[in-house]
């Protein structure tokens, strides 16, 4: 582990969305996804994924840096649901985080907190009126300590 460090976390550009697609691809190896369950064309569908997101759903992504090296990112936008919205967007509007990573010799050092307050800043910014997102075990303390809350989300598995 290395010893506490000083990080800066900025607004990413297109130009660190490559660094920001391996990072997300390596929070999936992280929490026990094995590579061969991953698409092989990955880079180039999460690549995809943030444009769109960015076109249509205010889509923000955050990186950390130690010593202009990007050592932690996270990402996020405007939920799109997962059924229809008639709730009015004053009275719900949900945006979500995703991808929160830092590499393995930064943790603990605040920096997934500041990444997410980031996102948090943004998603106020464009109008949320909640952020939502799905927390690795090892995540969940993080978000707990911002305030987030454990939902009624239940999961049951099918295969």
């Amino acid at each position: 582990m290395l010893t506490q460090q000083h990080f800066d976390v900025r607004a990413a550009t297109p130009a660190n969305h490559i660094a920001i697609a391996h990072h997300f691809y390596q929070m999936w190896l992280d929490n026990q996804i094995a590579a061969s369950a991953i698409a092989p064309d990955w880079l180039e569908i999460t690549l995809q994924f943030m444009e769109q997101a960015h076109q249509t759903l205010g889509y923000q992504a955050f990186v950390a840096e130690v010593e202009g090296q990007i050592v932690g990112s996270a990402g996020c936008q405007r939920f799109a649901g997962l059924y229809p919205n008639i709730i009015n967007a004053t009275d719900r509007r949900d945006g979500y985080i995703w991808g929160v990573y830092v590499e393995q010799p930064y943790r603990h050092q605040g920096i997934a907190t500041q990444l997410t307050q980031h996102a948090i800043a943004h998603l106020r910014a464009i109008g949320c009126t909640h952020a939502v997102l799905n927390a690795s075990p090892t995540g969940k303390p993080v978000y707990a300590r911002l305030g987030f809350a454990d939902s009624n989300l239940m999961r049951l598995d099918l295969r």
